[in-house]
């Protein structure tokens, strides 16, 4: 989606508890956090246990130039949180939709700029990825050592930051990645 795509994007209004009681234009969502929406975030890991990150285009309303979670993009209206993860999967890494995912758990974001509800999914692959270059300037894998001088550095999203904090509290990623087969789109361990 180009940045003149933002202009006309619709997103759906919820209330705290997450029931829909309205539809706002992006622009407006962006700027009113009164203005609570929802949002998908993918996050992808390699067989060996990397995280693919994607450093977002300068051209982003929100974080341009940051290194983010693989895939993240927002509810279109009357669609579902996994219907969104794989349609967002497919147009920003260019992974089937048939990919395998796991809900893994939500955050509730709020803060001067926005308010948004996240679904975090889990999927395992080692690509190949087609990065969709109106949104994504890199894509590449990343160990922990790498993400922990990230996060020295100051270089992630918010959102990213939270996110890797609460992946450090599950058991399949704090030690050893998850127990998977050989295939490039392998099925997700169990919860």
């Amino acid at each position: 989606m180009g940045p003149a795509d933002t202009i006309l994007e619709m997103f759906e209004i919820v209330d705290e508890a997450g029931q829909v009681i309205g539809v706002a234009p992006r622009r407006q969502c962006h700027g009113n956090p009164a203005l609570i929406h929802r949002s998908v975030h993918v996050i992808v890991l390699s067989r060996d246990g990397r995280i693919l990150l994607q450093k977002r285009s300068a051209d982003k309303d929100i974080q341009p130039g940051k290194w983010d979670t693989a895939v993240g993009g927002h509810l279109l209206p009357g669609e579902d949180y996994e219907a969104a993860a794989r349609r967002e999967l497919n147009e920003e890494i260019g992974l089937p939709a048939s990919t395998p995912l796991q809900a893994t758990f939500t955050l509730k974001v709020r803060n001067a700029i926005e308010s948004e509800n996240v679904q975090v999914f889990l999927a395992v692959s080692d690509g190949p990825f087609q990065a969709q270059a109106s949104e994504i300037d890199e894509l590449r894998f990343w160990t922990w050592p790498e993400i922990d001088a990230g996060l020295q550095a100051a270089i992630f999203t918010p959102i990213l930051v939270q996110e890797l904090a609460e992946l450090r509290t599950k058991p399949p990623l704090r030690a050893t990645p998850p127990a998977i087969s050989t295939s490039s789109h392998d099925e997700l361990p169990a919860p």
